[in-house]
């Protein structure tokens, strides 16, 4: 019955480990979907064309349509998306001010999950 028990536990933990590999992966999206509103928003307010915008979301799609393997397919859309939106001339072009609160924007990360 002990066996059982310590049997029992291993797997709770290796449990515990997946969910808590999940919750990284997971606010890891979220971190990087964020990212990717707020450069749309900055656009937005840049009255960037939907025309515009259109095609740099279809550029994306494409660039994607054949999954790295390794990489998870969602955050890697997501990511070359970022890198779409925050190379855009009208976000490089903005004064200095604007570009300050937005540092952290224009200079994405690469994270791999």
């Amino acid at each position: 019955e002990l066996q059982q028990k310590v049997e029992e536990t291993e797997l709770l933990k290796m449990e515990l480990q997946m969910l808590e590999t999940e919750r990284v992966r997971l606010s890891l999206v979220e971190e990087k979907l964020m990212d990717v509103l707020q450069l749309l928003q900055q656009l937005r307010d840049l009255h960037v064309s939907k025309r515009a915008l259109g095609k740099i979301l279809l550029s994306t799609l494409e660039s994607c349509s054949d999954p790295q393997p390794g990489k998870a397919h969602l955050f890697e859309v997501l990511d070359t998306l970022h890198q779409e939106l925050a190379a855009c001339e009208l976000l490089q072009s903005q004064p200095a001010e604007k570009a300050q609160s937005g540092q952290a924007l224009s200079n994405p990360l690469l994270i791999s999950c």
